[in-house]
């Protein structure tokens, strides 16, 4: 059961002008950076691959250092990264049992804190098998279950939800929630935009390395940039309901094509449910969303607004 302390007692994490770039010459990653971690918090952070998500999730967690501006505060921190190294040469419950006591449990309670967080994953029958021999899924129920171990006050979730079957990804979700509740904070990043939908305090969108606070205002590009997926299914056949729930808009085109328009940082997950259906859908072509042409004079008059151009097709190969 997780221990309640008071806020009193937790520190707050600032980040303030804080920016990134590795090498002296390198581009800058994230820049003027802004954000307070308050004890209790779930923040949300969205943003394409390659924005600098992960970047600013190990500066929070502590594995890094701005080049420019300051980290104000350390709590106590756990961090879930995306690749979780699993050739250790440890057992799975060995392994736990280490980093118990390296943040700073007993080896008595670090064992029990062990056994609890392998039964609520499902692993507890992984507890004496080397890390370098189980399956993707059950390594990554380690990686969660080190994090977890000595109740931090700030849990990093970099795509921990990754890899997990579907009871543990509820039990996860459960784990924030258990944590935030006893004033813990929690920052995740995550593909799918309904993880732990309704409860995030605040969501921030890297975008092009600046960290923008997103507001639900009724904008249909309130999520930032979009992309325009083309893609083909079977003869007949609709989008995945998944990519329906992910999708701005989602239109029919010529030849059992969809033109999927979609928030960038949710494309990665429309690729994953589109790509994943059973039969797949090809995905003919991934484009920026097309800036509309202006309309004339004379048809602005009419009530007549030109629509945008298609984008070309590339090909793409699916894997």
């Amino acid at each position: 059961m997780a221990r309640e302390v008071p806020e009193r007692e937790q520190q707050r994490l600032r980040l303030e002008g804080v920016g990134r770039r590795y090498g002296r010459r390198g581009r800058w990653v994230l820049s003027g950076v802004d954000l307070e971690v308050a004890p209790g918090a779930l923040i949300r952070i969205e943003g394409a691959n390659g924005t600098g998500k992960s970047t600013l999730l190990r500066l929070l967690a502590g594995l890094d250092a701005p080049t420019v501006g300051r980290i104000v505060g350390r709590p106590r921190t756990a961090y879930v990264p995306e690749r979780f190294p699993a050739a250790l040469p440890f057992t799975a419950a060995d392994y736990l049992m280490h980093l118990g006591t390296v943040h700073g449990l007993s080896r008595p309670a670090a064992a029990d804190a062990a056994d609890e967080w392998l039964e609520r994953f499902g692993a507890a029958e992984h507890a004496r098998t080397p890390m370098s021999e189980l399956s993707k899924g059950s390594s990554q129920k380690v990686a969660v279950a080190q994090a977890l171990l000595a109740e931090p006050e700030l849990l990093v979730l970099d795509e921990a939800w990754t890899g997990l079957d579907d009871p543990a990804r509820g039990e996860l979700e459960g784990a924030v929630v258990e944590r935030t509740a006893a004033g813990g904070a929690v920052v995740f990043v995550d593909h799918d935009p309904r993880r732990l939908a309704g409860r995030p305090d605040a969501t921030y969108a890297v975008v092009e390395g600046t960290l923008n606070p997103r507001t639900g205002n009724g904008d249909a590009h309130a999520d930032g940039p979009h992309v325009v997926v083309r893609a083909q299914g079977p003869a007949g056949t609709a989008p995945p309901d998944e990519v329906t729930e992910l999708a701005a808009l989602v239109e029919e085109a010529a030849g059992d094509a969809h033109r999927i328009t979609v928030p960038e940082s949710r494309s990665d997950a429309v690729l994953r449910a589109l790509l994943g259906a059973r039969p797949p859908w090809h995905v003919v072509s991934v484009e920026p969303e097309p800036e509309p042409a202006p309309a004339s004079v004379p048809d602005l008059a009419r009530g007549i607004v030109p629509r945008p151009r298609e984008p070309e097709s590339i090909e793409t190969e699916s894997p």
